[in-house]
């Protein structure tokens, strides 16, 4: 077991959220002083060190949609912190390599195959958008390329850019500093919709969702997670890419004989990681996988809802009981390759150990 540590999992202190937070650019500052600390600290165990994860979330959910902390609806103030972010990330990634010069250093990012939901070229121009605003508004200064300028156009003319001085002298040079690795958070595709056309004028615009979804709502559609890892390796020149999270939430339960079977999970994780070996194959330097996540947890704004995890959790006495899934992956793990039929079908048949109550 190697510990690939994430710098920043959207826990902002208090006091310089008090300060604007991540609108505010003297953050960057304090992020920067934050990570010289902790690698100077943890910079010789640790093996891979990620600054942020997920920054469209911290943005956009948290800035802009007000469904995270902290809570603000406003696209300018968004799109501030989504530059001072990647000014952060840019700024701590020489400071972590001194300190940790034989680890690895990267971002995670959560992206999606953005696919337009008809041929309408509404449908198209929607598509574009929403691509540059969740995919390339991220990536593109990552690879050294500026912020798309459509987008930029777009926000320009919406009213939504921030005030001059944003974008200072040397900030995309800081952004696009090397890095190691990228980190993909993959769970479902964006299907784009325009809003020019109504839906009930225009019903082609749903033949193409599928039914099964997740209890998140999340459609499931594993041909994305492909169809992404091909791009990134086509589109970019990242050294390495690592799913850094996949996986699916279901209302599982333990049964009477004390067993969690979650044949759903087993299927959603035997299809992205049948993605990830084919775009292996295909020559996409995909070095490594993490499931999403060892155990049901606290899910953000959903609280103890939603389960994730391989392991079940009883949040009343902490019991840990390893689903079906669990003991899946584990041979997935043992074996570095996805279980043949027959040897599933001998694995579906044996019992679960729970695990010792007591914090994790």
């Amino acid at each position: 077991i190697a510990p690939y540590a994430t710098l920043f999992h959207w826990d902002t202190p208090q006091a310089l959220q008090e300060d604007g937070g991540w609108a505010n650019r003297r953050t960057v500052d304090d992020f920067v002083a934050y990570a010289d600390l902790v690698s100077k600290r943890l910079g010789d165990r640790v093996v891979s060190w990620s600054t942020h994860n997920e920054p469209f979330c911290v943005a956009t959910l948290g800035h802009e949609h007000g469904v995270h902390a902290p809570g603000l609806q406003d696209l300018s103030t968004a799109v501030a912190v989504s530059h001072h972010l990647l000014l952060a990330h840019g700024a701590a990634v020489p400071v972590i390599r001194a300190n940790a010069p034989q680890a690895e250093v990267g971002i995670v990012l959560n992206l999606t195959d953005v696919m337009a939901a008809s041929p309408s070229a509404v449908d198209a121009e929607a598509r574009e958008l929403a691509d540059q605003s969740v995919n390339r508004w991220y990536l593109d200064p990552l690879a050294g390329r500026g912020y798309p300028d459509a987008l930029c156009a777009h926000y320009e003319s919406s009213g939504a850019w921030p005030s001059e001085g944003l974008v200072q002298t040397g900030d995309l040079a800081t952004i696009a500093a090397p890095i190691d690795f990228l980190g993909v958070n993959y769970y479902f595709r964006s299907l784009v919709r325009s809003a020019v056309v109504p839906e009930s004028q225009n019903l082609v615009r749903t033949e193409h969702e599928r039914p099964e979804r997740t209890a998140m709502g999340w459609e499931i559609y594993p041909e994305g997670l492909g169809a992404l890892l091909r791009r990134l390796h086509h589109d970019y020149t990242f050294q390495r890419l690592y799913i850094t999270e996949n996986g699916a939430a279901f209302d599982d339960e333990v049964g009477a004989d004390g067993q969690v079977n979650d044949p759903r999970r087993v299927a959603y994780f035997r299809a992205h990681l049948a993605q990830c070996a084919d775009a292996i194959n295909a020559g996409v330097p995909l070095a490594g996988y993490f499931a999403w996540s060892l155990f049901d947890n606290f899910e953000w704004a959903y609280g103890y809802a939603k389960r994730f995890g391989l392991v079940h959790v009883d949040f009343e006495t902490l019991l840990r009981t390893p689903k079906r899934s669990a003991q899946w992956y584990a041979d997935v793990v043992a074996n570095n390759a996805l279980p043949s039929p027959s040897t599933e079908t001998v694995a579906n048949t044996a019992p679960n150990s729970p695990v010792s109550g007591g914090p994790a």
